[in-house]
């Protein structure tokens, strides 16, 4: 079995979260060896961890670099980890790509051989237990309730000169994301970067969107938070048209959702998300919706079909261009698009659990393209 270490912060380190079950804003030091797993932990944070870990060991950093000094009067970190080291005889380590490079120096001139583990660094962490799974779908409820408000406001609004107007004034993607986190916040989940881009904003699929919404054109909604309590991400993706849509912008949402409802029926065990993924492509060239570049911009389907969800929000499996065969238990997102500037952007996405047969899909809201 290897030796695993990770220093980081677990607050922005899934992985540390994950092997650890504590959550800290400061980083701290985990290891895995012999089958037990240790956090090396300051005197603010021993207690609090011995109390909500998940490790078998909770050790006192104050203690081990009181061993590190009686060897030499000034001590680094890396001395302090060393004595922990020594004292387990550990001298080989596989440590994550994101491992700290100014750490990974020191191990080394300490004499440690460190192998470079790039992601998954946790393989299990892919397939979600029951307990994951279900905590992904409670976020996903806060998103389909939190765009139901939005899409409910959108039907009660009017259209003056172009524009969507609620209670005398013109909403733009600003006053429906503030809203939208607001929201979310009430139901525990946290939100950023929330897409709501309209027109040819919503043609850059990572554009969040900004100014007056217009009536007539495609907004495209990607809600993506995390739940406070559990850390699990959900992520949905829906377009919709305040108004008429134009008869191309139908027929882009319809071959959309056609692609999207083809690469659903796909994801299975054993398959493949590059096969998955190609099929999509394949499906939208024969309707005559091409991809590269028009002047200088990409316009048709120029992303990946889906990804992982989990403590991160993009993680492993990937539905795209490259070889990943899915298994049981894995969540993954089905999220083609379709991306011209003088028809409109199209996104649709929904969370699928891979199961033996097939999948069950973590979404229930409902697709439509137009809100009267």
């Amino acid at each position: 079995m290897d030796n695993l270490l990770l220093i980081a912060a677990s607050e922005s380190n899934a992985n540390l979260y994950y092997a650890s079950g504590f959550l800290a804003p400061d980083s701290f030091i985990y290891l895995s060896t012999g089958g037990e797993s240790i956090l090396l932990m300051s005197d603010l944070e021993v207690d609090r961890a011995r109390l909500q870990s998940k490790v078998d060991h909770v050790l006192s950093y104050s203690d081990y670099e009181a061993k590190a000094k009686q060897h030499k009067d000034k001590v680094t970190a890396m001395d302090v980890v060393s004595a922990l080291l020594k004292e387990k005889g550990v001298s080989e380590l596989t440590v994550p790509a994101s491992f700290p490079l100014e750490c990974g120096d020191g191990l080394r001139a300490l004499g440690y051989k460190l192998t470079i583990k790039r992601e998954p660094f946790f393989e299990q962490r892919g397939i979600k237990t029951a307990e994951e799974v279900d905590a992904i779908r409670k976020t996903q409820i806060a998103v389909e309730e939190a765009v139901d408000d939005l899409f409910t406001l959108l039907h009660e609004a009017s259209i003056q000169d172009g524009h969507i107007i609620s209670n005398g004034v013109a909403l733009s993607s600003e006053m429906l994301r503030q809203k939208l986190h607001l929201t979310l916040m009430e139901k525990g989940c946290l939100a950023e970067h929330s897409i709501i881009a309209c027109g040819v904003d919503a043609c850059d699929p990572h554009q969040i969107g900004h100014g007056l919404l217009r009536a007539n054109a495609p907004i495209v909604f990607d809600i993506f938070p995390r739940s406070i309590e559990t850390r699990y991400f959900a992520d949905m993706s829906r377009t919709v048209v305040k108004g008429t849509a134009s008869d191309g912008l139908k027929k882009l949402y319809d071959t959309v959702l056609e692609g999207q409802e083809l690469g659903i029926s796909r994801v299975r065990v054993g398959a493949n998300g590059k096969a998955i993924h190609d099929e999509i492509t394949a499906l939208f060239e024969s309707r005559g919706y091409k991809t590269g570049r028009v002047n200088g911009r990409m316009q048709g389907f120029f992303h990946g079909t889906g990804h992982g969800v989990g403590l991160d929000i993009h993680e492993s499996p990937s539905i795209s261009g490259r070889d990943c065969i899915l298994q049981k238990g894995e969540v993954v997102t089905v999220e083609p698009g379709l991306y011209y500037p003088e028809i409109g952007a199209v996104r649709i996405e929904d969370m699928v659990l891979v199961l033996e047969d097939g999948c069950r899909n973590l979404t229930t809201y409902p697709k439509f393209l137009e809100i009267p």
